[in-house]
């Protein structure tokens, strides 16, 4: 698929979204890049380090977050948005449910739109994305954990979601799924996912996983989120023989080595 100017068509490989939160609260990195200066370091930075795509988010997404209004999310991406886009030639993703923000977003030269609804919280969302003819990453989430079965119903919501894409006139080259590890899901649910990961392929469409340092990680392994690195890079793995085409982690070196040493393992051929 192209996302702005690139064509990530490698099927055997996993690219490697960095983020980059300009919020003051993310559950991680909340705070560490709130100007316009710091996000441009930053992301010099993880071009560096092997970053294919950067992740801008203006809202944090953690558990019990806040949201914030469509004006202040702007206020915070949009000025970001554009100085990479103007220092660099790495594809932009923004990370945001709303379609006001998405438009500005995509104004500002953002070549993806990073939805953790799934089209499912404002139906403009879909008309934004198709109209602005750019990439989208559809995120497997619900308002409530209301499951009557969850592996049943999360196959479910996936495809009510391709459908809901459909629907509004977006293109299945446009199309990344994610498979929403963290968000209304328990611990078990979560490894059960990443379990089934391979599972997602018969979409016939890109899969992202996305779980840097989450409470799976911390979770099983009883760590705070500082110490979660293995973990993350145990997940980064297994996205990698699960056939995932993206990874989206904070930590770019340390994944993009683990993908480089799993693929070349993978790929060997000895007559």
């Amino acid at each position: 698929m192209v996302i702005g100017k690139v064509d990530f068509v490698a099927r055997n490989h996993t690219y490697i979204m960095g983020i980059l939160n300009v919020t003051p609260d993310s559950f991680y990195d909340g705070g560490n890049y709130t100007t316009v200066d710091k996000a441009l370091f930053r992301a010099e930075e993880m071009i560096k380090e092997g970053a294919d795509i950067i992740d801008i988010g203006g809202e944090s997404t953690r558990p019990g977050y806040e949201e914030i209004s469509p004006e202040e999310e702007i206020k915070r991406v949009e000025p970001v948005i554009k100085k990479i886009k103007s220092e660099f030639n790495i594809p932009i993703s923004l990370d945001t449910y709303n379609p006001e923000t998405a438009k500005a977003g995509i104004q500002a030269g953002a070549d993806l739109i990073n939805d953790i609804w799934g089209l499912n919280y404002d139906p403009e969302m879909a008309n934004v994305i198709r109209d602005g003819n750019v990439a989208c990453c559809l995120m497997h989430n619900r308002k409530e954990h209301d499951y009557e079965d969850f592996k049943t119903d999360f196959y479910k919501d996936i495809e009510a979601i391709l459908r809901k894409a459909a629907d509004a006139g977006i293109g299945r080259d446009k199309i990344i799924l994610d498979p929403g590890v963290g968000f209304q899901k328990t611990t078990e649910e979560n490894r059960w996912v990443l379990k089934d990961l391979a599972n997602l392929n018969k979409y016939e469409l890109p899969v992202l996983v996305g779980a840097s340092r989450k409470s799976v990680v911390g979770n099983t392994l009883n760590l705070p989120k500082e110490e979660r690195l293995e973990g993350t890079l145990a997940i980064t793995a297994i996205a990698v023989m699960a056939g995932a085409r993206f990874v989206r982690v904070h930590d770019i070196k340390e994944n993009k080595r683990v993908i480089s040493m799993m693929e070349a393992i993978r790929n060997e051929e000895i007559d």
